[in-house]
């Protein structure tokens, strides 16, 4: 029997209306400036598009010269609803948006199975917006691609990292890792938290980033893990706070969006 995972934040994270919600994304898009060579990977935030959709832009939109040779993207992201051990898989044959559905890549969700802390868990996908919120930026900047996604709970960095290893692949494969960055903090201190984080990040250096800096500090810091042994480059695109965008500035959430070639 064929599988599809609704969506479960549509309407609220983002437009519901199909219509209205690809005018969004491609006037997010629009007002980005995409440069150089289409990255392997991205980081992105994953809040209500009001707040993370223009830093969010800033990285899809560098994908311009990759929408015809992205054909598989590996999507991880934080788990908020479900709380679990090592990675959730979906058994879900597509995931479905407002714009249509995208078909999951079975056998690179079954290969991924092979690993010992990766099992199937469709609990855990869905509610869980963190994976959905990229998928309509994904369905705007690619042609044609199928997905892989992951639900990340508590596991070591190098747990996640010998799952994108397994997966990596070649310039067909697109890695997306979705984070936010700090939570609930004034705005100063956000800023400060967050450029620390941003530092981190572009030297590769997962062990400085903890609890506080990122909600999807596990999956972001597997994926430093395997850029560092790959000898990877990563560089901010944007870095911002719900405060710049749509917030008042007393208690803000981070948001940055990060490139690796």
């Amino acid at each position: 029997m064929s599988l599809s995972r609704s969506p479960a934040v549509a309407g609220l994270f983002y437009p519901g209306d199909p219509r209205v919600l690809k005018r969004t994304v491609d006037d997010y898009l629009a007002e980005a400036s995409p440069d150089g060579e289409p990255p392997k990977a991205l980081i992105v935030p994953h809040a209500g598009y009001i707040y993370s959709g223009p830093i969010a832009a800033s990285a899809y939109a560098t994908l311009a010269r990759a929408r015809a040779s992205v054909h598989r993207v590996v999507l991880l992201g934080p788990a908020h609803r479900v709380p679990l051990r090592g990675l959730a898989a979906s058994s879900a044959d597509r995931f479905v948006t407002p714009l249509g559905p995208v078909e999951l890549d079975r056998d690179a969700i079954d290969l991924a199975l092979t690993l010992p802390q990766v099992r199937l868990m469709d609990a855990a996908h869905a509610q869980e917006h963190s994976l959905e919120v990229q998928l309509p930026f994904l369905q705007e900047v690619l042609e044609q691609f199928s997905l892989v996604p992951f639900v990340v709970g508590d596991a070591a960095p190098e747990e996640v990292a010998e799952v994108l290893d397994l997966l990596w692949g070649g310039p067909e494969t697109l890695i997306v890792i979705s984070s936010d960055l700090s939570h609930y903090h004034t705005y100063a201190t956000a800023r400060a938290m967050d450029t620390t984080t941003s530092e981190a990040i572009e030297a590769l250096r997962p062990q400085d980033i903890g609890y506080a800096q990122a909600c999807g500090r596990i999956p972001v810091n597997g994926l430093l893990e395997t850029a560092r042994r790959r000898g990877m480059q990563a560089r901010t695109l944007d870095l911002r706070n719900s405060g710049d965008t749509a917030g008042s500035r007393d208690q803000v959430v981070g948001y940055g969006a990060y490139v690796f070639h």
